[in-house]
C-alpha cells in the first residue's frame, strides 16, 4: 500500500490536508484513532458553540420584553440541548467523511505508528509513503494540584455530555475554554466561580476589553478570583472543595462540580514521533519552516502538534500550505493576522497585535476606540448593552490590531484580520462600501 501522502490525525489540519491532495490528484491515506474531526468537530469548537447558542436563545427568550416580545415561562431542555448537539455533531462528521470519500482519500480508522519517515504500520498492516503529514492535535492540560487524583472533576468532554444541571460550578481556569462554559452554566441559572492564575481573564486577549467582559459577566453572577492559585483540592458531603492562595490570603470555595480547564498541550506521544529525528525549538515545540515542513524533509507538521498557534482555523491554513508545498504551488503560512474570538455573550474577538505586545515589542502606536453604539445596526438588536471596537495604529497608518467587544465580533473579525494581513490603513477602510445598515459600518468610522 503505497501512497503520495499520509496523514495521521483527522481533526481539521487533516481532514484539511486529506481533501486538498485528493483534489490535487494525490493518492492520499489518513489515519484517525477516534472519529473525523477530531477535537475540534467531536469535542471541542462546534459541540461548544451549539450549546451556547441554545443558551444565548435562552437569554434571548428571558429579555426578550427589551423588545417588545412577550415570552411567557421561558424554559429549556438540556437533555434536548445535548441531544441536539450530538445530532450536529454527527451530521457534520458525516460530512467530512463524504468529501473525503468523494476525492479517494483511504480513510484508516486506528493508531498510527510511525516506523520511518516513509513508513506507517497500522493494525498489523504497512503503508509506504512519499510525503508525511503529522497533525494529532493537543490534549486537556490536567495540572499537579494536590489531591487532583482524589476528586471527581469534569474536562470540557464531560461538561458537554452532562444532561443534569449542577447547583453550582467551580472552573480552574479562565481562559477561553472556561469563560465559554462559564457563559453557558450561568445563562442555565448555575452559581458560577472562576479561579484564575493570572491577574485578568482570557490571557491572549486584549486587557481592557477582557475586564470588561469580566465586568459583565459579575453583574450576571458569576464570582472571579484572580491572581490565585489552587493549592489543594478534595472532596467533602458538601461537594468539592477548591483551598486556593492569593495576596488577600488563603482561602477555599465548596460547589456541587468542578470543571478543570487550565489548557492544552501538543499530543507528542504514541504514534512514534520519537522515530523521526526531528529538530525541536527552545519551547520544546517540533521546528518548522514557512510551508509547514519540518528538518526532516518530506514530513510536515500541522495544527496544534507544532505549538504555534493551538486554534482550528490556523489549522486548516497551515494544512493548506503544506499540501501547496507537496503539490509544488507557491504558498507560505503568515501569522500575522490569525483571529482569536471567545464565543461568550457577548463576543469578544482580536486579530494582529495587542497593545501588551506592541509595547513588548517597542513598536510606537496609537490607539483609537469606538462604543459600538455608532453602529445603529448594533443599537437595533442590542438593547441596554454597551459594545466597544478598538483598533491599533501604526506610525504609518496602517492597522496593527483590532479587538472588538460586543456581537457579532466573530463576524466582523476577518474583515480587521484582512486589512492586518494586508497593511491597509485607517483609510483604505473608508474607501469600502459597507451596507447598511450593518455592524461592520463601525470600521468605517474612524
Amino acid at each position: 500500500m503505497k501512497y503520495q501522502l499520509a496523514i495521521i490525525g483527522g481533526g481539521p489540519a487533516g481532514y484539511t490536508a486529506a481533501e486538498a491532495a485528493g483534489k490535487a490528484g494525490l493518492s492520499v491515506v489518513l489515519f484517525e484513532k477516534r472519529s473525523l474531526g477530531g477535537v475540534c468537530l467531536n469535542e471541542g469548537c462546534i459541540p461548544t458553540k451549539t450549546l451556547l447558542y441554545s443558551a444565548k436563545i435562552y437569554d434571548y427568550a428571558k429579555h426578550a420584553s427589551k423588545y417588545g416580545v412577550t415570552v411567557p415561562e421561558a424554559s429549556f431542555d438540556l437533555a434536548k440541548i445535548v441531544a441536539r448537539k450530538s445530532k450536529v455533531v454527527r451530521k457534520l462528521v458525516l460530512g467530512i467523511k463524504a468529501k473525503l470519500t468523494a476525492h479517494q482519500v483511504h480513510i484508516v480508522t486506528g493508531e498510527a505508528a510511525i516506523v520511518d519517515k516513509n513508513t506507517i504500520q497500522c493494525d498489523g498492516e504497512t503503508y509506504e509513503c512519499e510525503n508525511l503529514l503529522l497533525c494529532t492535535g493537543s490534549e486537556t492540560f490536567i495540572p499537579s494540584i494536590s489531591g487532583v487524583e482524589k476528586v471527581d472533576y469534569w474536562t470540557h468532554r464531560d461538561a458537554l455530555d452532562n444532561k443534569e444541571l449542577p447547583g453550582s460550578l467551580a472552573i480552574v481556569g479562565g481562559g477561553v475554554i472556561g469563560m465559554e462554559f462559564a457563559s453557558f452554566f450561568n445563562s442555565l441559572g448555575v452559581q458560577v466561580t472562576v479561579v484564575e492564575m493570572m491577574d485578568e481573564i482570557l490571557g491572549g486577549m486584549d486587557k481592557e476589553l477582557s475586564a470588561m467582559l469580566r465586568a459583565e459577566y459579575t453583574k450576571k453572577g458569576i464570582k472571579f478570583l484572580l491572581g490565585t492559585k489552587v493549592v489543594e483540592l478534595s472532596k467533602q458531603d458538601t461537594g468539592i472543595t477548591v483551598a486556593y492562595e492569593n495576596t488577600q490570603g488563603a482561602g477555599t470555595i465548596t460547589a456541587d462540580k468542578l470543571l478543570m480547564s487550565v489548557g492544552r498541550r501538543p499530543v507528542t506521544k504514541g504514534f512514534g514521533l520519537e522515530n523521526l529525528d526531528l529538530k525541536w525549538t527552545e519551547r520544546k515545540c517540533i521546528w518548522v519552516d514557512k510551508h509547514l515542513q519540518s528538518s526532516v524533509p518530506g514530513v510536515y507538521v500541522c495544527g496544534d502538534l507544532n505549538g504555534v498557534s493551538l486554534l482550528a482555523h490556523t489549522a486548516v491554513r497551515e494544512a493548506e500550505v503544506a499540501v501547496h508545498h507537496i503539490t509544488g504551488k507557491g504558498d507560505t503560512m503568515s501569522y500575522r493576522a490569525i483571529p482569536g474570538v471567545v464565543y461568550t455573550n457577548p463576543e469578544i474577538a482580536g486579530v494582529g497585535m495587542s497593545e501588551e505586545a506592541l509595547q513588548v515589542a517597542g513598536i510606537p502606536y496609537h490607539t483609537v476606540k469606538l462604543p459600538m453604539a455608532y453602529s445603529g445596526r448594533f443599537v437595533a438588536e442590542n438593547e441596554g448593552v454597551n459594545g466597544v471596537c478598538k483598533i491599533l495604529v501604526g506610525e504609518d497608518d496602517t492597522i496593527l490590531g483590532a479587538h472588538l467587544l460586543g456581537n457579532p465580533a466573530s463576524e466582523l473579525i476577518v474583515l480587521a484580520g484582512m486589512a492586518v494581513e494586508e497593511h491597509k490603513t485607517v483609510e483604505d477602510w473608508k474607501r469600502y462600501v459597507f451596507p447598511h445598515p450593518t455592524v461592520g459600518e463601525i470600521f468605517r468610522e474612524f
